[in-house]
């Protein structure tokens, strides 16, 4: 590759870098400014730190109950997706009977279904239940869409795995939940970890369900809560700035603990799948 060309890609990913970044950066700084500073367009170059939003977040706003539903729901959510879709994943890719490719190609038109068209039933459905206003009224219905996730990640990532494992464990006696427990989970750690964090960020940033199915501030999560910040005289700019880095926070250092996890999980199961 000839020096003008590096120099080029160089370049380009610079500045595909400084584009993903400036609106991090820039919401960052806008947080630590004064309020009235966020006005006159220097908000990107506070004079000083002030950590006066933040501290009104916690204290005012309470913004500790929204960042804890939203762990709940969404830690719960990537537990039973991934419980119950490794399982779905693995007898899809492994086992041998009919219907499988009919059972795919509903899985995927499930996780196609746009969201808006099922609130109304939904909602009538959790409020017959009644689980409007619970984490469980949260938890089933996040499970529709990323369940659906989960399956396809692990499908692709199970069917890459040799299957001479298999018939080893056979040969030395253990059955298909064994081999599957023992042999087979262990070797798909990489794909459950990108299918893990991925329905996390799902959950974490969904908005439509959580809006449509709580109540009160009780049970918001992250996005809600942002989205209803109120002033008395106007919109609290550096407090909604603070939350959106607040909230930021918890998936951007998941991402950055289980980076290789991803990136192996997501090309072995495209490459190989």
């Amino acid at each position: 590759m000839s020096v003008a060309i590096r120099s080029a890609a160089f370049a380009a990913a610079a500045l595909l870098v400084g584009a993903i970044l400036f609106p991090v950066a820039f919401a960052l700084l806008a947080s630590l400014s004064p309020e009235a500073q966020l006005f006159e367009g220097t908000a990107a170059w506070p004079a000083g730190l002030d950590v006066s939003h933040y501290r009104a977040l916690f204290a005012e706003r309470r913004f500790w109950m929204p960042i804890r539903n939203s762990l709940v729901v969404a830690g719960a959510t990537t537990l039973l997706c991934l419980g119950i879709g490794a399982s779905c994943a693995y007898a899809l890719a492994r086992l041998r009977f009919r219907g499988k490719a009919p059972i795919l190609g509903f899985i995927l038109a499930v996780a196609m279904f746009p969201q808006i068209s099922i609130v109304s039933p939904l909602y009538l459905l959790l409020r017959a239940l009644g689980l409007i206003n619970t984490t469980p009224g949260l938890v089933l219905p996040y499970l529709t869409f990323a369940m659906p996730l989960t399956v396809w990640l692990l499908v692709g990532y199970f069917r890459q795995l040799p299957a001479e494992l298999e018939e080893a464990a056979r040969m030395d006696g253990a059955g298909v939940l064994r081999g599957f427990l023992l042999v087979m989970l262990p070797l798909a750690l990489p794909g459950l970890a990108t299918a893990a964090v991925l329905t996390f960020v799902y959950c974490w940033n969904e908005f439509l369900f959580a809006l449509a199915f709580t109540l009160g501030p009780e049970q918001h999560t992250v996005p809600v809560a942002i989205a209803l910040f109120r002033g008395q005289y106007q919109v609290p700019w550096g407090q909604i700035l603070a939350a959106a880095v607040v909230a930021t926070l918890p998936v951007a250092l998941l991402a950055l603990v289980f980076q290789r996890r991803i990136v192996q999980g997501l090309v072995s199961g495209a490459v190989k799948g």
